[in-house]
């Protein structure tokens, strides 16, 4: 993609604000906090044996606990991994990706809460439904992540210099694939929610490492 010569000067935020596109500065470091609190709160809620009991069995009793936490941490390091590289590649945001991402950050800061729902309920009798709901809050932040993406890299008023569609391409394929099986874990849940969560981790390790390999392979 080539730059558009209407495009407002870089360095000026009142003619960017004005011509309806605003600079990243808040965008970056509101989602950075939002990120940051997120796994924060999630190792918050990592049991902390008692005094009076062993410490070794009472943390191989709360295996699901850490198990949780760190499918969790995985996905969210993949989101966190994802975004950077797509605002390495953005001069400016505009109404529509400002508002996408809000709204990205809004599901990634449930998953606090849905990964704690997961784990009260790993062994009990709405373990499929707990698993599930987990499922789908992951689908749909990674859904949003992929929009935010796509939008961003197709916009040729929002990105630096050149962008090859074949990059783009490739990058909506692969959260694709990630999407449709994420959707298919939700279902599994439902049935086998001890399968589901086996997906789920294989899944977010897959999710975090792939933005790491495609930052390797471009240097």
């Amino acid at each position: 993609m080539q730059d558009d010569t209407r495009e407002p000067p870089l360095g000026d935020h009142a003619e960017t604000a004005a011509a309806g596109f605003y600079p990243l500065d808040r965008f970056n470091a509101f989602s950075d906090g939002v990120f940051a609190i997120v796994i924060t709160l999630l190792v918050l809620e990592l049991p902390v044996p008692p005094s009076t009991e062993p410490i070794l069995p009472a943390l191989a009793e709360s295996w699901p606990d850490f198990l949780g936490y760190f499918i969790s941490f995985a996905f969210i390091g993949g989101i966190w991994i994802s975004h950077a590289v797509l605002t390495r590649y953005m001069r400016r945001g505009d109404v529509v990706s400002f508002r996408l991402n809000l709204v990205l950050l809004l599901y990634v800061s449930l998953l606090p809460f849905s990964t704690h729902l997961m784990v009260a309920h790993m062994h009990g009798a709405d373990a499929s439904v707990a698993v599930a709901v987990y499922g789908a809050n992951l689908f749909v932040a990674s859904g949003l992540m992929t929009a935010l993406l796509y939008y961003a890299a197709r916009d040729r008023y929002l990105v630096v210099g050149d962008v090859a569609d074949a990059t783009v391409t490739r990058a909506y394929r692969q959260r694709r694939a990630y999407l449709v099986l994420t959707a298919l874990a939700i279902i599994v849940a439902l049935v086998a929610p001890v399968v589901a969560v086996g997906i789920y981790i294989a899944l977010t390790v897959a999710f975090l490492i792939q933005p790491l390999i495609g930052m390797w392979r471009s240097h």
